[in-house]
């Protein structure tokens, strides 16, 4: 899918070695302007903030509690998840 697109990512981490969890997945998303959160035929897009961690926090985590994959930092914004419309949108 990326090669498609023609992006190429500047690091690559693999989610089932590297656990991203709690407050180390927190201090990822917080660092964005924006987090996109695409999940089955939706998507969410936040501005995050303390006031609305928790809701962010439960898109952006899995059921084991890690950050769900694929996460990409693509300039100020965070894209988590999948959603094919919100790649079209969001991922340069």
């Amino acid at each position: 899918m990326f090669d498609q697109r023609g992006i190429t990512p500047a690091e690559v981490v693999e989610a089932r070695k590297q656990k991203i969890q709690d407050d180390e997945a927190w201090n990822i998303l917080a660092a964005a302007d924006e987090i996109v959160v695409g999940r089955g035929k939706k998507y969410q897009v936040f501005q995050p903030s303390e006031e609305n961690r928790h809701e962010i926090m439960k898109a952006c985590l899995g059921r084991t509690g890690n950050l769900r994959a694929p996460a990409l930092k693509t300039g100020s914004r965070m894209v988590v998840g999948f959603n094919e419309e919100m790649y079209s949108r969001y991922v340069d």
